[in-house]
């Protein structure tokens, strides 16, 4: 009965976190579509794809704190209900303001879903299972991020892009049959009163979108326009108010007492770099292969085949190995690969090869993304307390959302507003330069950092 509440447990989380991965990918090669359907540009696309990872990230917080005073299993089932919902309203959606707002909300439910999911797991394994459990659960959310685009390219291809959207609701009634297995009140965090963190919330909501406004339409109103520079100033106040209350508040959305857990901070510090690189990568090579190489969606989407794969047959074995070892070498080694895999593509030229170019680059970016995430996550988690599992996975996985937010609306900015075989190459070296950042700290700040002691909680240290 343990086992097969385990397998439960498991495909519930993995599936949840499917979804919301999923939606982050699968538009991507359905931008080039979408913007000539709504007749919108480069400002349409971004914000398309910037709607949904700035209110994923900033409200992914309070998911957490949701998620550990009402349970997992509740939040969880709310947030799919929701996703399901925002989905179809995206897959109808008539006009881009109306698509960026289905977007929007769409964020909103996948916040409830990746903090639940990842809480469920620590609470439900613990030791190297935990390790070996989320090394399954990257390995198969990773396949979401990385197959989106094919699973996009075809349906762009054949019945068009608001079947992007729409099929999302298949995994999504998937997961629900699943959930009704296994008992509400089994996967509580906190038995205190419910608190929600309405400021800090919004402070982080109006601090993210504030600089997102500027850097995406800063490209078309100019950076010197009135109205782009009010949203970056109300931008950043919001972002220092937001740190300062969330100091003092007595229930925080984002404890800052988590960041004096050494492995919480230093992995979220490399989070940050690598996450960053990874949504400006991801997003650029399939426009590349589409808008420089003349290719179809379907093909975009086959280039970025191999990493979905290389993460199906190790992560699992990564995340066990660093469960016995520890994580600096694969946190500073993987970030590393990755890098070496887009400075590949710099060989890039017109007429664009792509088998030669691109393919080869996209092979490493799935080496080294494989052996990075599992131990990135774990690390993250390994010293937490488990009853702050919920809001300690949030704050994760709001990090990297918001580092691929805002690397994202740079994009504009890199390529100075068209994405030829020059802009393809900056990208690519700011790519890589982020991705060594995210090596350098995991080297320096993991020095310290070893394989979490089998107990029965899974965390190292408490």
């Amino acid at each position: 009965m343990k086992d097969d509440h385990e397998r439960t447990v498991l495909a519930v989380a993995v599936l949840a976190s499917f979804v919301t991965f999923l939606d982050g990918s699968i538009v991507n090669v359905a931008l080039p579509d979408i913007a000539r359907d709504l007749d919108g540009g480069v400002t349409l696309q971004a914000w398309v794809v910037d709607a949904y990872l700035l209110t994923l990230g900033s409200l992914m917080l309070v998911a957490g704190s949701l998620s550990d005073t009402f349970g997992r299993l509740r939040i969880l089932t709310a947030g799919l209900v929701g996703f399901a919902a925002t989905s179809l309203l995206a897959a109808l959606a008539p006009t881009g303001e109306l698509l960026i707002v289905a977007r929007a909300l769409q964020g909103m439910a996948g916040a409830l879903l990746v903090p639940s999911s990842l809480a469920l797991i620590t609470s439900t394994f613990s030791g190297a299972a935990m390790g070996r459990a989320i090394g399954t659960w990257t390995a198969w959310t990773g396949t979401a991020f990385l197959v989106g685009p094919l699973a996009g390219g075809i349906l762009v291809d054949t019945v068009g892009w608001r079947w992007v959207f729409g099929i999302v609701v298949l995994p999504v009634a998937a997961t629900l049959a699943l959930v009704a297995r296994l008992p509400q009140d089994a996967h509580r965090g906190t038995d205190g009163h419910a608190y929600v963190d309405g400021l800090g919330a919004a402070l982080a909501a109006l601090g993210l979108a504030g600089p997102v406004f500027a850097l995406i339409e800063g490209q078309r109103l100019g950076f010197d326009d009135p109205v782009v520079l009010a949203a970056l100033t109300v931008g950043l106040v919001c972002l220092v108010a937001f740190v300062l209350w969330e100091r003092r508040a007595r229930h925080p959305m984002m404890p800052l007492r988590l960041f004096q857990v050494r492995s919480f901070a230093v992995g979220n510090l490399a989070t940050i770099g690598i996450y960053a690189a990874i949504g400006l990568g991801t997003l650029a090579i399939p426009l590349l292969v589409q808008e420089v190489a003349g290719l179809s969606a379907t093909v975009s989407g086959l280039v970025l085949l191999p990493p979905t794969l290389i993460s199906l047959a190790l992560a699992s074995r990564v995340g066990a190995a660093a469960a016995r070892r520890g994580p600096r070498w694969f946190m500073t080694i993987g970030p590393l690969v990755v890098a070496a895999g887009f400075l590949w593509m710099l060989s890039v030229r017109e007429p664009v090869d792509v088998a030669w170019q691109v393919v080869p680059g996209v092979v490493l970016f799935g080496l080294g993304i494989t052996i990075t995430v599992t131990p990135l996550t774990s690390t993250v988690l390994a010293e937490v307390h488990p009853a702050e599992a919920g809001i300690a996975s949030a704050v994760n996985n709001a990090i990297s959302r918001v580092a691929g937010l805002v690397a994202v609306a740079f994009i504009g900015v890199i390529t100075g507003g068209v994405l030829d075989v020059d802009g393809f190459h900056r990208i690519v070296v700011v790519v890589a330069a982020l991705l060594a950042a995210g090596a350098l700290v995991s080297a320096v700040g993991l020095r310290s950092v070893r394989a979490p002691a089998e107990g029965p909680s899974g965390a190292a240290g408490r």
